[in-house]
C-alpha cells in the first residue's frame, strides 16, 4: 500500500461516509447530495458569475475549491464532492468545448478514426492539472475546518463521456453515438479504450492530489440495450475499478450506472464497486436484494421531491430510510439537485436524515 493509501486508511477511521464505504452499516446514514456545490446556491452564482465562464471557473483552483466546500460549510454534510464536469477529460484530450448559455455542453463532434486519432491522452495531467490542484486545496481546507468530511472524486465513465464527444452536445438518445457503437465497434472501441486510459489516470491523478473516495458516473447507461450495457459500461468500468484498486486499495469506487435497474446486479458484482448508487428509478427494495450486503447502497430521493418539500419529501425520505436500514447505505439523490430546490429544503432533508427517520 502508498504512503497516501496508508494515510487514507489512517484518517478515514472516523469519517462516517469512508466507513459506509467500507461496508459498515453506519446509521444514521451518511449523506452528501449529487451536484449539491452549484447552482441553487447563492454563494454559487456570485463566485460562478465572477469566475466569467463554466471552464473558467472548474481550472481555477480556488474558486472551485470554495465551491466545494460551500455545501460543507451550510449544511453539514458527509462528502465533499470536487466541483467538476464528466467533460473535463475531453478537454483535457484536446477536444474543444464550450458550455453555451441555455445549451448545455458543445464539443466538436468526434466521428471518424482521424478524430479518435487526434486525442492527446498523454497530455491529460498537463491540462488537467489546476483541476488537481483544487483537490489540494479542499483536502486541505477539510483536514482543517472539517475533519469528519471525505473528499470524492469523479469522472464520467467511458460510456458517458464517449456519448457527448461522438454526439457532440447533450441528446435525449445519443442517436448518433449510439449508432457508431453499433454500426462500427472498432472505431467506437478504439475510443472508449482511450477514455479507460484516461479516466483511469484521470482519478488516479485526483487520489494522489488527496481523494479519498472516487465515483464514476454513468448517466446515459441505461439507453443500452443488455449486450451492449455489458459491452460499453460493465467491461470498461472493471478495467478502471481494478487498476484503482490495485494502486490505492484503501480508496473506494462508487459506480452509478444510472437506469441499469435489473442489471444493477450484474455491474456490482463484475465490476467490484465498493458501494453502487441507485437511481430515482431504482425501487431500493429491489437494489438490497439484488446487491450483496457488503457492498454499499447510494441513493436515491428524486430531486423533485426536493424541490417539492414538506411531507413529499418527508414520506420519500422516510420511505428511502426504512428500506435501507441495516446495511451500507449513503443517502443521497438518484439524479443531480435542479437549479430550483430551495436551500432550505436542503436543510430540512439533512435534519431528517440526521435524526434516522
Amino acid at each position: 500500500m502508498s504512503a497516501e493509501a496508508q494515510g487514507s486508511a489512517t484518517t478515514g477511521a472516523g469519517k462516517p461516509l469512508l466507513r459506509a464505504l467500507a461496508g459498515e452499516a453506519v446509521w444514521p446514514p451518511p449523506m452528501w447530495l449529487m451536484r449539491q456545490a452549484g447552482r441553487y446556491l447563492p454563494e454559487y452564482r456570485e463566485i460562478r458569475e465572477k469566475a466569467g465562464g463554466f471552464i473558467k471557473l472548474c481550472t481555477t483552483p480556488e474558486m472551485a475549491a470554495e465551491v466545494t466546500v460551500q455545501p460543507i460549510r451550510r449544511f453539514g454534510m458527509d462528502g465533499a464532492i470536487l466541483f467538476s464536469d464528466i467533460l473535463m477529460v475531453p478537454w483535457a484530450l484536446g477536444q474543444p468545448l464550450r458550455f453555451a448559455e441555455g445549451e448545455g455542453p458543445v464539443l466538436d463532434p468526434l466521428r471518424d478514426a482521424a478524430a479518435v486519432a487526434a486525442l492527446q491522452p498523454e497530455m491529460l495531467r498537463e491540462r488537467a492539472a489546476p483541476i488537481m490542484d483544487t483537490v489540494r486545496l479542499t483536502r486541505m481546507a477539510l483536514d482543517l475546518h472539517a475533519p469528519k468530511v471525505t473528499l470524492i472524486g469523479f469522472a464520467g465513465s467511458p460510456w458517458t463521456v464517449a456519448a457527448y464527444m461522438v454526439e457532440g452536445h447533450g441528446s435525449r438518445d445519443f442517436h448518433t453515438a449510439r449508432g457508431m457503437a453499433f454500426g462500427d465497434p472498432a472505431l467506437f472501441g478504439k475510443l472508449i479504450r482511450t477514455l479507460v486510459e484516461a479516466t483511469t489516470d484521470y482519478l488516479l491523478a485526483q487520489i494522489e492530489a488527496g481523494a479519498e473516495a472516487v465515483m464514476l458516473f454513468d448517466s446515459w447507461a441505461g439507453m443500452l440495450p443488455p449486450s451492449q450495457f455489458r459491452r460499453w459500461v460493465i467491461e470498461p468500468t472493471v478495467t478502471i475499478v481494478r487498476k484503482v484498486q490495485q494502486l490505492h486499495p484503501s480508496v473506494p469506487v462508487i459506480g452509478f450506472p444510472r437506469l441499469a435497474g435489473p442489471l444493477i446486479g450484474e455491474y456490482v458484482q463484475r465490476t467490484g464497486v465498493a458501494t453502487v448508487a441507485m437511481d430515482t428509478a431504482m425501487d431500493p427494495r429491489f437494489a438490497a436484494s439484488a446487491v450483496p450486503g457488503n457492498v454499499g447502497l447510494q441513493g436515491n430521493l428524486d430531486p423533485l421531491a426536493l424541490v417539492a418539500g414538506g411531507i413529499a419529501l418527508e414520506t420519500e425520505t422516510r420511505q428511502i430510510l426504512a428500506a435501507m436500514r441495516g446495511r451500507p447505505f449513503v443517502f443521497n439523490l438518484g439524479h443531480g439537485i435542479e437549479k430550483v430546490t430551495p436551500p432550505e429544503h436542503v436543510a430540512a432533508l439533512v435534519r431528517l436524515v440526521r435524526s434516522g427517520g
